[in-house]
Order: structure tokens, then sequence, then C-alpha cells
């Protein structure tokens, strides 16, 4: 018994630790500038006059992010790979250290993917990231909607403007490249619409709609479910910490009440 709680006591100091806001603003610190390390890399003229600098940085700053994680995993046991979080941090570290050779040298590249873990480490970005994993069932009824609207214009367009203009409308998927052009609004008016009203002058009608519908309504829909789904997540938050304030304040009391009828016993 004695044994299992000195496992426990050392791995809550590590816990502890490894919490602490000194460490876990050090260990920020370390991302950015490892992220613009690793843009510095990217520059010729950097890596002829301190190459060997910006690697032995690099390296040291990869073995820092290491002992962490192994700081962690030693404290938490299996625990640290039922955290999406934990286990992201550790696929994101870990591609570092296969060998970025022959056919696996694009895992050299996504070393920058270490950037991300400033996700985990700020509270406000985590609970952005949450809010948009929320939304995702309600995106997916708005990106449903849109693969609707898109197929309709393409075959519209296509029956309508296909033979005339075979390199914009020449085939369903063709067409829907196109119109996914116009929806971003990208030179939509010299580069495809002004072209096909010269040989269909009513075709502004076709582009306005289009340009209505899938720019200004559909895109604000993208918007208003991210920002409601955030609203219901800061939400979610808020109700947890007020229940979590009234269970210390109603444990607080029972030690009290406690307290009160341990000396009444006494006396």
């Amino acid at each position: 018994m004695q044994e299992a709680i000195t496992t426990t006591g050392w791995k809550q100091s590590i816990e502890k630790f490894i919490a602490l806001p000194l460490i876990q603003h050090l260990l920020v610190v370390l991302i950015v500038v490892n992220a613009v390390i690793l843009g510095m890399e990217t520059s010729a003229t950097l890596m002829e006059e301190a190459g060997h600098i910006l690697h032995w940085l690099d390296h040291a700053i990869l073995w820092i992010f290491i002992g962490e994680l192994v700081l962690l995993m030693l404290a938490r046991g299996f625990k640290f790979f039922k955290d999406p979080w934990c286990v992201f941090d550790f696929i994101v570290v870990g591609i570092a250290l296969v060998p970025a050779t022959g056919s696996l040298s694009v895992l050299r590249a996504l070393r920058v993917l270490r950037v991300l873990r400033l996700v985990n480490k700020v509270e406000s970005m985590r609970k952005v990231v949450a809010g948009l994993l929320h939304s995702l069932p309600s995106l997916g009824s708005v990106f449903g909607l849109i693969l609707v609207i898109f197929y309709v214009f393409s075959v519209i367009a296509t029956n309508m403007f296909g033979p005339a203009f075979p390199n914009f409308f020449g085939d369903l998927g063709m067409t829907a490249f196109t119109l996914f052009q116009v929806m971003t609004l990208e030179s939509w008016s010299e580069g495809v619409a002004r072209p096909v009203m010269e040989i269909f002058p009513y075709a502004w009608v076709f582009f306005i709609i289009f340009i209505f519908i899938a720019t200004f309504v559909i895109i604000n829909l993208f918007i208003a479910v991210i920002v409601d789904s955030l609203n219901s997540s800061s939400g979610e938050n808020e109700s947890t910490g007020v229940i979590t304030n009234e269970l210390k304040m109603l444990r607080q009391e029972l030690a009290e009440l406690r307290t009160e009828l341990g000396q009444k016993k006494r006396e």
C-alpha cells in the first residue's frame, strides 16, 4: 500500500511540474522558435552561413519535446494514449524521429507540423478547435447542400454552354471546376462570364443567381454554423465551470459541518 502511494506521489509530482505555467510558457516559446528555425532552413543563404547552428538548435528543441512526452508517459502510463491531444503530440514529434531518406524524405517537410502543438498548449486555440470539431455534423449538412447546388448548376451549365465552350463546360467535372472558380470570385467576370455572354447575352442571369446562392448564402451559412458551434461550446465550458465551483463550495461546507459535528461530540 505504501509503495502504491509513493508511486502515485512521484507521478503527481511530474504532472504538477509539467503543468507549471513557467514550463508551459517555455514550451510555447520553444515551439515558436522551432517554427522560425524550420522557416530559416528553407533559405539557401542562411543554410550556407549558419546551417550547422540551425540544425543543432532544431535537434536540441526536438529532444526537449521528446523529454516532455517521456515524462508525461511515465506519469500517466497507458492513460497518456487516451488523451487525443497527447496522441497528436506523440505523432507530430515522432515523425521527426523517422529517418527522412529515400522514399521517406517527404517526412522531413512534415517537421513543420510541430508548430501545430501550439493548439494543445494555448487554451484559446484548443477551444476554437473543439468548437470546429463540434460543428462538423452541421457542416456536413451544409456541405451536402453545396454538392446538390453544384450538381444542379453543373448540369444546367454543361447543357447550355458546353457545345460553345468545351474548355470551360465540356463535361460535368470541368463545369464543376469552372463554377468553383466563379464561386471564389477569382477572375470570374473577365475570365468566364464575359466570354460566355458574347455568345449567350443573357448568361449573366445564370452567373448572378449562382454567385448569390453559392457564394453569399452558402458561405455565410458555413460561418453561421461555425459561430453557433463556438458559442455553444463556450456555453458548455462556462456551465461546467459553474458546476465545478458549486461542487467545491459544497465540499467545503461539508468539511466545515464535519468539523462542527466533531467538536460537538467532544463537548
